[in-house]
């Protein structure tokens, strides 16, 4: 047997790097990050335990990582869904409601994402990191910024501030309040994105940005 080819090695470890990555948030999303071990994770994704140190140094990044994949790849689908836009505060009305929704979707995995950025450590830079930044500073230019360099750090610290106020055990914010403040922020008409009681087109009651807001919901409701 010939042996295989530098592409399709590079392929097989992109391929167990993303196994490793949702195997992180799927189950920090279902039992919390101290709850969760690196062989945990190494089980779900169907991958050798040693892996997981080859990839990431630890377990703090390799979660950061995983929550940094999923809000970039939900906010690419939110800002490339049908209908396609090139129209700025649309784009933008699309981003807020799409991270916006991982907190009212996903309370537990982003309490401790929230909670990670606190540690010593904090911010951990990584691809996927950089990916989420590229997608909100193009949000940013498109919504007619000249002033990308501030203006991005700006609109990523209002959604972090969002987020928390809306997790926040015991007195969380509603979802829809935050989004109204940060629409008036944004001077976006309360129609634009995903308002409430609308769906995207063929959506259904399920996680990711086709679910719907409640003004008077609070932020991890339910269907």
């Amino acid at each position: 047997m010939s042996p295989r080819s530098a592409s399709v090695n590079e392929e097989l470890r992109r391929r167990s790097k993303e196994r490793l990555l949702q195997a992180a948030v799927e189950l920090v999303g279902e039992r919390g990050y101290e709850a969760t071990t690196l062989g945990d994770i190494a089980d779900r994704a169907g991958s050798a335990r040693g892996l997981v140190s080859y990839y990431f140094p630890g377990k703090r990044q390799l979660v950061q990582s995983a929550v940094h994949r999923l809000m970039h790849r939900t906010l690419d689908e939110a800002l490339e869904r049908e209908p396609r836009t090139d129209d700025g505060r649309e784009r933008m009305a699309r981003a807020i409601d799409a991270i916006l929704g991982l907190a009212r979707d996903r309370p537990v995995l982003m309490r401790q994402h929230m909670a990670g950025l606190l540690q010593a450590e904090g911010f951990l830079p990584c691809p996927e990191q950089r990916r989420l930044a590229e997608l909100l500073g193009d949000t940013v230019a498109r919504y007619g910024s000249t002033r990308v360099d501030s203006d991005y750090p700006m609109l990523r610290a209002l959604l972090m501030g969002a987020v928390y106020s809306a997790l926040v055990p015991g007195v969380p914010m509603p979802v829809a309040v935050l989004r109204e403040e940060l629409f008036k922020r944004y001077r976006l008409d309360w129609g634009l994105g995903v308002p409430p009681d609308t769906q995207v087109p063929g959506g259904t009651c399920t996680s990711g940005p086709g679910r719907t807001f409640s003004r008077s919901s609070p932020a991890a409701s339910a269907c």
